[in-house]
């Protein structure tokens, strides 16, 4: 139907109205809190704060991306072997626990391992290991990897179900192995699957909070974290600028992945 009149301006705004509301609204409030606190953006503890979220971000979004390739392409290669299909389920739980549980369960062995490993090491040579994975960054990374691997999986696994199989056979038959057929076929034919993968963890990981809490080791912060402490002191203008720049980390994958989109769907 063609609004016209009245019709179609209601109609605009009704559907302008989550967007005005939901984000257009508390991004200027928060842009206009930011400028007074703009020196947020040299202070040494605000640029240490987020350059932690972004390298975490990155690496759980690099090492879940190659944990579901290897996933998926085993599974393509061998879709009767039960292992492989529990597994996949399996790597589908995390996503599905809140963060707070899920670092429990991190910090729990974790905390064991490098407890035993002290007292083996104290017992026998002397010498102190401390803390090798719990208290590190490594425990986040470990607790990021396996929340949002079931968001990297179900990318990949759908982009990499559209090349078909008579692909494949082609590449197989002229000679290629299938370290050679997922390089120079299927990683081609599922870029934009993997580009969108590793987008969606690093949004994700940037404004991940309870498990950050429990993991991170002393003085260690994130953005996420940075915000929540003013937000709990009541400093709400204080957490504008670390907020705003977790949206605009958000946003710009996010126009990115829509560009790369329309422009892999223009070229086909």
């Amino acid at each position: 139907y063609n609004l016209t009149g009245g019709k179609a301006v209601a109609a605009t705004l009704l559907c302008s109205a989550p967007v005005l509301f939901g984000f257009l609204l508390p991004l200027g409030e928060l842009g206009s809190m930011t400028l007074n606190h703009l020196d947020q953006f040299s202070d040494s503890r605000f640029l240490q704060q987020a350059s932690n979220s972004f390298l975490l971000s990155s690496a759980a979004a690099i090492f879940t991306a190659i944990l579901a390739l290897l996933l998926a392409y085993s599974q393509r290669l061998n879709p009767n072997l039960a292992g492989l299909r529990f597994a996949a389920k399996l790597a589908h739980l995390g996503y599905a626990l809140p963060g707070a549980v899920l670092a429990i369960g991190v910090i729990i062995p974790f905390a064991a391992f490098d407890n035993t490993l002290d007292s083996w090491m104290r017992d026998t040579f002397d010498i102190s290991t401390g803390l090798l994975l719990s208290g590190t960054p490594f425990a986040i990374l470990f607790a990021y990897s396996v929340r949002f691997l079931a968001v990297s999986s179900g990318s990949i696994e759908s982009s990499l179900a559209k090349v078909t199989p008579s692909m494949d056979m082609a590449s197989r038959s002229l000679g290629a192995n299938s370290f050679d057929t997922l390089k120079r076929v299927h990683l081609p034919l599922i870029r934009t699957g993997l580009l969108t993968a590793l987008l969606v963890v690093f949004v994700d990981s940037m404004k991940e909070l309870p498990a950050t809490l429990i993991l991170r080791p002393f003085n260690f912060d994130t953005l996420a974290t940075a915000v929540y402490q003013f937000a709990s002191d009541e400093k709400i203008e204080a957490a504008a600028p670390g907020s705003l720049l977790i949206v605009l980390v958000g946003i710009i994958p996010v126009i990115l992945l829509s560009r790369t989109i329309t422009a892999t769907r223009d070229a086909s």
